[in-house]
């Protein structure tokens, strides 16, 4: 019964047919009529006008959107628990030609404005020190925690103060927005860009880098070719992407990802370190503990000392969700 992660999920069937289709003659890498359909589709998406590239990873997809924000000797204001900090072993380096991740606290993951704020206050000393160029949030945190719209509109006004790019890293943005209820366009806020997921919701190999201001799209294709992401038969990337927003199956998916959680949730909720707000829970649970729910055929990662992590999908069996969240209240 595996509770490992999302990216464990099968690809939606829907995204087979999709690429099945799209296996015919067309002309190479981005130029296919596919990949021309991402921009209208994302514009579409989010009620205002949108570039969109597709990419093979969540790790590009993050350092590519920031390589337009960030100069090499500039900084990206992240948690220090951040993915790109955490999980991408110094991409955000490599692909940004050096510049640095400047690390701020904050509970459950999440940056607030005064977190922000104290690490650039933290820069006082001109050329001897990095400068922030950017601010990058992760929506939902690494807690599985969501950032509501007036949150996002607090930093996105701090970051247009002091005159900083915002990313979002969208890995878990398709939860995000079920949890939240609203329209995308409330959940990503200002930001500049998002790396909007699709391979943890259902999809084979396939994330979009969205940008909102269209210009900056025209710099990331140099980029993308220059990373070797430039695949020459584009266009499965893009019929996976295109066959998730067909009918927001996107958001169907992550329905149900997020209800095969709550499932867990709701037997156990004095177990649970953080809000069920998505499709991760962090649960508290001993050493002996982890070892009986591994005996009884649970699989799941140690996230920390006090917690393991626990993580449902698009085709969650309700059923494993239930065995699991009633042999954590045996416990």
């Amino acid at each position: 019964m595996q509770f490992l992660s999302d990216n464990a999920a099968p690809v939606h069937p829907k995204l087979w047919d999709a690429m099945r289709a799209a296996d015919a003659v067309d002309t190479p890498y981005d130029t296919d009529a596919l990949s021309r359909e991402l921009d209208a589709r994302f514009t579409d998406l989010f009620g205002r006008d949108c570039a969109a590239l597709w990419v093979a990873t969540g790790t590009a997809a993050n350092c590519l959107a920031l390589a337009t924000m960030v100069q090499p000797h500039g900084g990206v204001i992240c948690h220090e628990e951040a993915h790109i900090e955490m999980d991408e072993c110094g991409a955000p380096g490599f692909y940004l030609h050096g510049a640095k991740l400047l690390l701020a606290e904050g509970a459950g993951a999440k940056l607030t404005p005064q977190s922000i704020t104290d690490v650039l206050n933290g820069i006082t000393r001109g050329v001897h020190q990095v400068p922030a160029h950017a601010i990058s949030i992760t929506q939902a945190s690494e807690y599985g925690l969501v950032y509501t719209p007036q949150e996002l509109a607090a930093i996105g006004a701090l970051a247009n103060e002091r005159g900083l790019g915002l990313h979002m890293d969208g890995a878990r943005f398709a939860n995000a927005v079920a949890h939240l209820e609203c329209a995308p366009a409330e959940a990503v806020g200002p930001c500049d860009a998002l790396s909007f997921g699709f391979v943890k919701n259902g999809g084979m190999g396939a994330e979009a880098i969205v940008f909102f201001d269209p210009e900056q799209a025209e710099l990331v294709r140099w980029r993308r070719k220059r990373a070797g992401h430039l695949q020459s038969k584009g266009r499965f990337l893009a019929a996976q992407i295109l066959a998730m927003l067909e009918g927001d199956l996107w958001l169907a998916n992550a329905r149900a990802a997020n209800a095969a959680a709550a499932l867990v949730a709701e037997m156990i909720p004095d177990r649970l370190a953080h809000p069920a707000q998505i499709n991760e829970l962090f649960v508290r649970a001993t050493a002996t503990e982890r070892a009986a729910l591994r005996a009884a055929g649970f699989a799941f990662y140690d996230w920390d000392d006090a917690c393991i992590r626990l993580v449902t999908h698009w085709a969650s069996d309700p059923d494993h969700s239930h065995a699991l969240g009633k042999a954590i209240a045996a416990l």
